[in-house]
This record gives C-alpha cells, structure tokens and sequence, in this order.
C-alpha cells in the first residue's frame, strides 16, 4: 500500500476533517472549517467542536481518537483484512492505522468515511449462507478458502470475535453471524431466543431473524441500525461505542454500569434513555451476558442529537475470569438486586420503579431462556 500522509473525514458528503501522522506513532485531527460553522462534535469528551490541531494519545487505541478506532474492523473482520493484505503482498504488521482506515473507506459501521478509499477488485456477493459458513471454517482452522475476496467484501468493518457477512435484502442490510471456533453449530438460535426474550423484557433491540440452513438451526442475523431507508435512499447514522467516547479499551475491564448511566445521561439527557440501559443491565446480570465490555454499548447521533443504540450482542458469554466485563455497582462475579438497586440509586432512580423493573426482567428471563442458564 502506499503511505498515506492524510486522510480526510466526510460525514454524508460534508467535510469532517482531516487526520494525519504525528510523530510516527500518533495521529493529529483538525475540524474543517465549515463542520466548525455547522457541524457537531463527533465525540463530545474527546474532541470537542473547536478550532485547532488535537493530537490522540498512544494509548489505548494505538494513537487514534476512538471515534475513529471503531471505524477499524477487529477480531474476525481484522483478521480477513490481514489476510487480504498478505494476499498482494502487504505486510500487515507494518500497515499503519490511517492506510486501515482507507481501506475502511466507506463500508465502516456508522456514518463517518475516509478518503482516499483504497480499492481492491469488486466482488460479487454470494447469498449462499452454509457455503459461507464453511469457508469461515476453513479460515479460522488455518486453512485457505477460495472465497476469501468474497467473505472480506462482504465483511464490512465489524467488530466481534465470530464470523460474520453483511447482506443486502430489499427492506435494508443485514448482519448474519456464523459459528466460531468452540462455538455448537446452534449457537445462531441460542442468540436469536435470547433477542427475543430481550424485547419481551423491554429491550430495544434491531430487528432480527433466523435465516434457514440445512447445516443447523440457522444463522442468528439483525438488521443493521445504523442505517435508515427513507425516499433519498439509504442514510447513515453517525454512532461511537462507549469505549470510543470514554477512550477506553474493551479488551480491559474498566467500566462499571454506573459510569454508563453517567455517560448516558450526560449524552442524551433522556430518562427513557436511563430506563433502557438500566433494564439492558438487569438482561446482563440475569441472562449470564458477561461479555458485556464497552464496545457493547453504543450511541447514535442525529446531528448533534445523541441517543442509546439498540442493543447487540445479546447471548450467554463469560469473560475474563468468569465476571461481567462491566462491574454492577463493583461487583462482577456474583451481581444481584442488591448491587442493581445500588447503580439506581447512584442514578436517580426510583428505588419502586427500579426493582419492580429489575423483577420483571429476571421472571421473563427465568421463563425463557432456563434451557440455557
């Protein structure tokens, strides 16, 4: 790949701003000049609406903003860009962040594009799921697959450890994911039941379903909800992970779900937003959802207006030593009402409404999902 010394930042055909290298391993950001006449902060803590150059830290995004880091595919989805990247002759470890995200271009998750896009050669998309499926077989034990320009095409930039394509039906584009490696070959209606079970409890989720397989009970897919299909076509919302917006890392735990309710409200100002998180919460605690790391929670902006994205990645998960990855009120191995009630409170909840809230999650989860816990 060529090295690139800037790269530009576009938001529905308007000027971001521009990156560019900073004494080797950071990256400066400037706002143009006319997103600073009628723009809005694309990450409120970090990068404020102001004038002048803002130079990213090293850490915990290799010198990036994390607005900008989670335009970056990671677990899956990096791992077919390495692989692309061997394929023509790249080394990927020698690949810089900003060349990453011309590669990202205009497929990344939210609204914000990159230019220049560094193009590789068009491909069709195949709507074959089980052949799809068995080629990301082939590639996490290791192997080569002849569909490697097609699963790296229809990949995106998505984040997450288990295989996954992006495809496009007529009511929008949808995200289907595939069994990983220890995953059962059931896992996709495991995730689906525990969507379901998610809006029965009061959850804003995106829309999903189980597309058919002959190889196992389907494949768990949910409609993209960071786009929306009007009469001008398709638009993009701008959206930032919690980790983006707090400059932390998902791969530590360091959160608790008192400072994402703290970081909600100081977003959206909304109650309704508040209510919802707090019930995601109790999903978390009473589902067994411990992979609950900060890349799991996102908000979307409407020009300036900043809201709580449905939830994702709603399954049974463990994470580092067991615990929840976000800490209820501190505790992540063995959270209960009690710690629950604490984080409303910490809150300004009602401690009536709370618990009442907190009981109807952990009856409609005991109800619906005992086969799994």
């Amino acid at each position: 790949m060529e090295i690139i010394d800037k790269l530009e930042v576009y938001y529905a055909g308007r000027h971001v701003g521009t990156m560019a290298p900073y004494r080797r391993y950071l990256t400066a950001f400037e706002y143009s000049a006319e997103w600073l006449q009628n723009g809005f902060s694309i990450s409120p803590f970090s990068l404020p609406l102001t004038p002048g150059v803002k130079i990213a830290r090293i850490d915990p995004f290799d010198g990036l903003f994390g607005v900008f880091a989670d335009s970056l595919p990671d677990g899956w989805n990096r791992l077919l860009v390495d692989r692309m990247l061997r394929k023509v002759g790249d080394n990927p470890e020698q690949i810089t962040s900003l060349q990453r995200l011309s590669i990202v271009g205009d497929s990344g998750m939210g609204a914000l594009e990159y230019r220049p896009v560094y193009q590789w050669q068009n491909i069709e998309a195949v709507q074959d799921l089980d052949r799809l499926a068995t080629e990301c077989k082939k590639i996490l034990q290791s192997e080569d697959s002849d569909d490697l320009d097609t699963l790296f095409a229809m990949g995106g930039s998505s984040g997450g450890a288990r295989p996954k394509v992006l495809i496009k039906l007529e009511d929008g584009e949808w995200l289907v994911k595939f069994p990983s490696s220890g995953d059962s070959k059931d896992v996709g209606l495991m995730e689906y039941e525990y969507n379901l079970c998610a809006r029965a409890c009061g959850i804003d989720i995106p829309e999903v379903k189980l597309f058919p397989s002959a190889n196992c009970a389907g494949y768990f897919g949910s409609k993209r909800f960071d786009r929306t299909l009007g009469n001008g076509g398709v638009r993009k919302l701008h959206m930032a992970s919690a980790s983006a917006l707090l400059e932390v890392s998902h791969r530590v735990p360091a959160l608790d779900y008192s400072s994402l309710m703290s970081l909600t409200w100081q977003l959206t100002k909304q109650a309704d937003d508040l209510k919802k998180l707090f019930t995601l919460m109790c999903f978390n605690v009473f589902a067994h959802n411990r992979d609950d790391h900060s890349n799991n929670f996102s908000f979307l902006c409407d020009n300036g207006n900043w809201r709580l994205a449905p939830a994702y990645d709603l399954t049974y998960s463990n994470s580092i030593g067991g615990e929840h990855a976000t800490t209820v009120a501190g505790e992540g191995r063995h959270p209960g009402i009690a710690d629950i009630l604490k984080v409303a409170k910490k809150a300004g909840m009602k401690e009536s409404q709370a618990r009442q809230l907190a009981e109807k999650v952990q009856e409609t989860v005991s109800s619906r999902l005992s086969a799994y816990l």
